[in-house]
């Protein structure tokens, strides 16, 4: 059984259509049982940075904490559905404290990976895998150790900046492109061939090519399939035991551009969940 985990975030987006994040967490949430879903409450305002160099820290770290809470409350395994990517950390963290070493399939258009000293926006969702590995503002980290950077395989990341060009290399990060998606046993043999306890499966929705997925906040060309993506993900659950998985990215443009998406978005689902 899954549990849907609702955090509609968008205090860690650096775009001027973050708030449209809040719209595509509840559209998701719309097409979810009811009974089945719990919400995680996020404050209307934006929050201050309080000298962390990440920007809307307070709001984050108030977020961080109301969904910790919430994912260690019921011994389900859960699928939490952002709102931006940082919903993830959390997410990440529980997956880790429940089934042991877990390998983190990280699935999106950025690598996440900066710190407050390299970020060029301050945002904290483009400092959220990184955060994951245990580098980051106090309050919004996990445990250095808690995923190892070996462990993380990157999906369909496109838009890399210098220095998190660098950590990959410097780290072992491996990562796989759009056209490695083609074939799901390159994916499952990346998972698989680490030898871990279990898999976190984390999609960021820009990791699909925009003509799958056009309601994101800054499309990148040449993404992941959402065919090829499905069939992945769907073969590594089969392969290896499935600690937890996160949704985030969506973000509409309308009430109407959303209902456009939702196909898709119940594919990515059933596949994560």
């Amino acid at each position: 059984m899954t549990r849907f985990v609702i955090v509609p975030q968008w205090q860690g987006s650096p775009s001027a259509r973050a708030m449209q994040l809040v719209d595509g967490a509840e559209a998701i949430a719309g097409d979810l049982p009811r009974a089945s879903c719990t919400r995680v409450p996020v404050p209307l305002e934006a929050g201050d940075a309080l000298g962390t160099g990440v920007q809307r820290y307070s709001a984050l770290r108030q977020v961080r904490e109301s969904l910790e809470d919430a994912l260690g409350s019921d011994p389900e395994r859960a699928l939490t559905v952002g709102g931006d990517c940082s919903v993830a950390v959390a997410a990440v963290g529980e997956s880790a404290a429940r089934a042991g070493r877990v390998v983190l399939v990280w699935a999106d258009a950025h690598a996440d990976l900066h710190t407050p000293d390299t970020s060029p926006s301050g945002a904290f969702g483009g400092m959220a895998l990184r955060a994951i590995l245990g580098d980051g503002a106090e309050g919004l980290t996990l445990p250095r150790e808690t995923i190892l950077p070996t462990d993380v395989i990157l999906v369909g990341a496109r838009s890399l900046d210098a220095e998190e060009s660098a950590y990959i290399a410097a780290r072992g990060i491996r990562v796989l492109s759009a056209d490695d998606l083609r074939e799901p046993s390159q994916l499952v043999d990346a998972v698989t061939g680490l030898g871990a306890d279990a898999v976190h499966l984390h999609v960021d929705v820009d990791a699909l090519d925009p003509a799958d997925m056009p309601g994101v906040k800054a499309a990148e060309p040449f993404g992941v399939e959402l065919t090829g993506l499905i069939r992945a993900l769907k073969a590594v659950r089969q392969a290896v035991p499935l600690a937890g998985s996160s949704l985030a990215g969506f973000a509409p443009a309308s009430a109407a551009s959303a209902a456009a998406d939702m196909g898709t978005l119940l594919r990515l689902v059933g596949a994560l969940a």
